[in-house]
């Protein structure tokens, strides 16, 4: 009828934020110009971007929207006597020093060594209040897809698009299908957000959601704190998708509110008022829809090499169904049929920006309580931020950590990929909150098994695979 409206198509939360920041439409022979929120920046994948910049004499379009930080080359073991840090190579030292000079000469903001921020850059952007709701985020790292927890559309890019961002704000993209994944019913005591991931990965498989960007739903989703949301996004990308998102609501809500970097007072509850309308609509269309049963659950180890070869703690070795199987169960020393629980474990790493916020700290703390870690086992914990580590000495964490015979060290990204000196040695057994369980990926020749941070902690202690259920009662205190 004349002088009414039209009725818009239902559509998803990634349909709206990918209409929302299109600067140039996709078409038959060139893919889309879309604006980028937030450019996230890291010592490792940075430099070549810059470079871009000086060879053509421009400077970085918009520096407020680029926020940078030291995490992968950084040691975790504080300075020496005179100042000087522990770096595991030259090469380590130079990306550290070629980032701040780079920030330096173009105007970025750094949480440097001194920053009470500084930390991995996908725990410390959250925390900062940085990440927000219906942005587009990127950063040169894979698991930038962690951001997509608050309702953002963030995703990892190559060096070269790092470049892109830095001088147009802007990035060329190929607009990816959408998939929604809808966990419903109550995870069991015990099962993590870490354990629903890795369930999602073996379900879907490494390849599984390659050309999608998935979003996560259902009620188990609601029911997961901002952290566990997180970490569900954090693992996405091990299913090949591009992102993972879960549409805003009021716990995501509650935790922006008061961080430094989110608008304060009023401000704060009108874009609040919006973040809430960014939820998929009813009948939105969806390429593909998933149903899955949280309550099915289990807690969940890997015994591979890709974080999609998992299974439930109890459960045997598959056996090698391809060839590509087979050569994982050889690499890793596994033989189908065999019980993971007869394996021993050498090394335990809790950290990375999977499983590096205060509450998996709390979480690994909780299990050490009163116990030892094995004497043959090295353990480190390794807090995601500065604001991580403060937190849990405030709560005595690092105390019981300790206590137990576990290494406490400074912030980073550590162990997750070896970059710093933290490596697990060849042929060793390593039990990993981290994300990839890759050939070498914690040290050439190392075998990764990757778990919840209770499932670690339980592994440290019981000295081979176990679970916490596997744990005799932990000794009284004093």
């Amino acid at each position: 009828m004349h002088g009414e409206k039209p009725v818009s198509e239902p559509e998803s939360l990634f349909d709206k934020l990918w209409k929302s920041h299109l600067v140039k439409a996709q078409t038959d022979s060139t893919p889309a110009v879309i604006y980028i929120d937030l450019h996230l920046v890291h010592e490792v994948t940075s430099p070549q971007g810059f470079d871009l910049l000086r060879a053509k004499g421009i400077g970085v379009r918009r520096p407020g929207r680029t926020l940078a930080t030291l995490d992968h080359s950084t040691p975790t073991l504080p300075p020496d006597a005179e100042g000087r840090r522990p770096y595991y190579t030259s090469q380590a030292r130079r990306q550290v020093q070629t980032l701040r000079d780079n920030c330096r000469e173009f105007g970025i903001q750094l949480h440097d060594w001194d920053s009470p921020s500084r930390g991995i850059v996908h725990v410390m952007g959250p925390e900062l209040g940085a990440t927000q709701p219906g942005m587009t985020i990127v950063c040169g790292d894979s698991h930038t897809s962690t951001h997509g927890a608050f309702g953002a559309l963030a995703f990892g890019i190559g060096t070269t698009e790092v470049g892109h961002v830095l001088a147009k704000q802007c990035l060329l993209q190929t607009k990816p299908k959408s998939m929604r994944i809808k966990l419903e019913g109550k995870l069991a005591d015990g099962v993590t957000a870490k354990d629903m991931a890795l369930n999602i990965i073996r379900y879907l498989g490494m390849n599984g959601g390659t050309g999608y960007v998935i979003e996560y739903a259902g009620k188990a989703v609601r029911a997961l704190d901002m952290e566990g949301r997180m970490t569900l996004c954090n693992l996405t990308i091990e299913a090949g998708a591009r992102a993972g998102m879960i549409a805003p609501d009021q716990t995501t809500i509650d935790y922006l509110r008061g961080r430094p970097m989110a608008p304060q007072g009023a401000d704060f509850e009108r874009a609040a008022e919006k973040w809430l309308q960014l939820a998929s609509d009813a009948g939105a269309d969806f390429d593909s829809e998933i149903t899955l049963d949280a309550s099915l659950m289990r807690p969940a180890i890997t015994y591979g090499t890709d974080p999609g070869m998992s299974v439930a703690i109890g459960e045997p070795v598959p056996q090698a169904a391809t060839h590509s199987q087979a050569k994982a169960l050889r690499y890793m020393g596994f033989s189908g049929g065999q019980s993971m629980q007869e394996r021993q474990v050498d090394v335990v790493f809790v950290g990375s920006c999977t499983n590096g916020r205060i509450s998996d700290l709390r979480a690994a703390a909780n299990v050490l309580q009163g116990r030892q870690v094995a004497p043959h086992v090295q353990m480190l914990v390794v807090p995601g931020s500065e604001s991580v580590r403060k937190q849990a000495e405030s709560e005595g964490l690092h105390a019981t950590i300790l206590a137990a015979g576990a290494e406490w060290r400074l912030p980073g990204c550590s162990m997750c990929l070896a970059m710093n000196g933290d490596l697990v040695p060849a042929g060793s057994t390593a039990v990993s909150t981290s994300n990839r369980n890759f050939e070498g990926r914690q040290g050439a020749g190392s075998r990764t098994l990757l778990a919840s941070p209770e499932t670690a902690a339980a592994c440290a202690v019981l000295g081979r695979v176990g679970s916490v259920a596997d744990l005799e009662p932990a000794r009284e205190a004093g």
